[in-house]
């Protein structure tokens, strides 16, 4: 398995980046997100990656962050679909977007995204949240948030327990994000918490 590339941007354009390592260019299909994100041409970019294997072809898919890679995955989990649909609706929205859209149960966005139908949209949102109430995190999420948003602030938000709800669904455990958004300012609102506990966990990463 692939779990990243670093090297050469050789070449961007719209759903597809080709990063030059060793001496060998990986083409990668992609979100329009990652390819505005990613630098110019020529210079070192790394991209995460999911390698799709079908009986008919074997496809590289790689993203400029691990939060879009994990909203590609979860995506491509749910039946019926692929991933040109899920590049399709990560061109559209950021992972903060996704998450929350997914936590919310708000299906109706989905259908922004060209080729998403009603039906296809409300999967999208059923699964995902199943697979959430599945690993345990929909009913303890409202007491856990309580718990730790109590003790640092005092009061609790309906922001912090949507915005936990958003991160989990992510991939983060309530370990990692309770203790980030029990120090954020309690009047944020619910995308800018996950925005900004985004950003602190990327900047833990890269120390």
């Amino acid at each position: 398995m692939i779990y990243s590339l670093r090297g050469k941007l050789a070449l961007k354009e719209l759903g597809m980046v080709v990063v030059e390592c060793g001496g060998v260019g990986y083409a990668c299909k992609t979100s329009y997100s990652t390819v505005s994100q990613l630098g110019e041409t020529g210079s070192e970019v790394t991209v995460y990656t999911h390698l799709y294997v079908r009986e008919d072809a074997v496809e590289l898919f790689g993203f400029a962050t691990l939060q879009e890679l994990s909203c590609f995955r979860l995506l491509i989990s749910v039946s019926g679909v692929g991933p040109k649909a899920a590049t399709s609706i990560l061109s559209d929205m950021t992972p903060e977007k996704f998450a929350f859209t997914v936590a919310s149960g708000d299906s109706k966005t989905f259908t922004k995204t060209k080729g998403i139908g009603a039906k296809t949209a409300q999967r999208i949102v059923l699964e995902l949240k199943d697979k959430m109430s599945a690993e345990s995190i929909g009913g303890s999420v409202a007491v856990d948030a309580v718990s730790f948003a109590a003790a640092s602030s005092g009061a609790v938000s309906s922001a912090v327990t949507e915005a936990l709800e958003a991160l989990m669904v992510l991939g983060y455990t309530q370990g990692e994000a309770a203790p980030i958004l029990g120090k954020l300012d309690q009047s944020l609102s619910t995308q800018d918490m996950i925005k900004e506990t985004l950003r602190i966990m990327n900047a833990k990463n890269t120390r």
